[in-house]
């Protein structure tokens, strides 16, 4: 009865003895994908430029996973820079020989226009959009995109090592690039440069599963674009154990409008961020979890 047994929920959703790479790993939505993996049997290296919020993610929630052979490993990044990555690759190559899932995580916000008012004259649009400086862009840019492609870039030799079987029954490892249902709407939510960075993360997603398609290279590569999750960029701040709320009756979820009625939990999120890395029929795709927002907000 093999082609039952293929069926069951623990042949179809396992993670087990997978080695995953999480950038941002140690708050908001790269720790609750850090946890789905771990408390299912991966070993997950998380990645951020603050060591203490990682060594107390790993700590809080390494130390309590419901499967033996989850492992939460902290090491510490700064995604923008070119050196740090390679020394992150570096120190993930000493441990495990291959890679099966990367989850570009790490983003930043930048800071808010005040483009509330709606009825603004020319002249004053104009002052309000111009007096953004150019250096926001660049960090946001380089946080939410370029970290994303140099990040995948570095690791390509050891995702391209999980690859196994024979052709039309091969095993690829997979690229999880987390963007935001900001990159799929129109409305900029006072946010120019980060909405228009998340709809080039995107993009970029589609380039490089295009490419590694073309190439010799085998490595899937997909595109989880969430709506409102807590998190220190949605709330400004998490508890001590690294997580964030956003009660139901708060202002933000009033303005947000979200029709499932609630923000996104960690199991919503966990459910894709597997079915990304387990199904090998994925290619290429984007996903959109925000409780139906962009219904109301095309």
């Amino acid at each position: 009865m093999r082609e039952n047994s293929k069926l069951t929920l623990s042949n179809l959703f396992s993670v087990e003895d997978m080695v995953c790479v999480v950038t941002g790993g140690g708050t908001g939505i790269g720790l609750m994908i850090t946890q789905a993996f771990a408390n299912n049997g991966a070993r997950v290296y998380i990645t951020s430029r603050r060591q203490d919020a990682l060594e107390q993610a790993a700590q809080r929630w390494g130390s309590s996973l419901s499967h033996p052979k989850g492992r939460i490993v902290p090491i510490a990044c700064d995604v923008t820079s070119k050196e740090s990555i390679q020394h992150l690759v570096m120190e993930v190559g000493k441990h495990e020989s291959h890679v099966d899932v990367l989850v570009n995580n790490a983003g930043y916000a930048g800071d808010e226009l005040n483009t509330d008012k709606g009825d603004f004259s020319a002249e004053e649009l104009s002052q309000e959009l111009f007096s953004q400086e150019m250096e926001e862009w660049e960090q946001v840019y380089r946080t939410n995109v370029a970290s994303y492609f140099f990040v995948t870039a570095a690791f390509i030799p050891l995702l391209s090592a999980s690859t196994r079987g024979e052709e039309g029954d091969k095993y690829r490892s997979t690229v999880i690039n987390i963007s935001s249902n900001a990159g799929l709407t129109r409305l900029a939510q006072k946010r120019f440069h980060y909405t228009a960075s998340k709809a080039a993360t995107i993009q970029l997603s589609n380039l490089l599963a295009h490419e590694f398609r073309r190439s010799a290279v085998q490595i899937r590569v997909n595109n989880i674009a969430p709506g409102l999750f807590p998190s220190e960029m949605t709330t400004g701040d998490s508890n001590q154990g690294n997580k964030s709320t956003i009660p139901t009756d708060s202002d933000r979820m009033k303005r947000n409008q979200v029709p499932a009625g609630r923000s996104g939990r960690e199991e919503d999120i966990a459910q894709v961020a597997i079915m990304f890395a387990v199904n090998q029929y994925l290619f290429g795709q984007t996903l959109a979890i925000d409780g139906g927002w962009l219904l109301e907000h095309p």
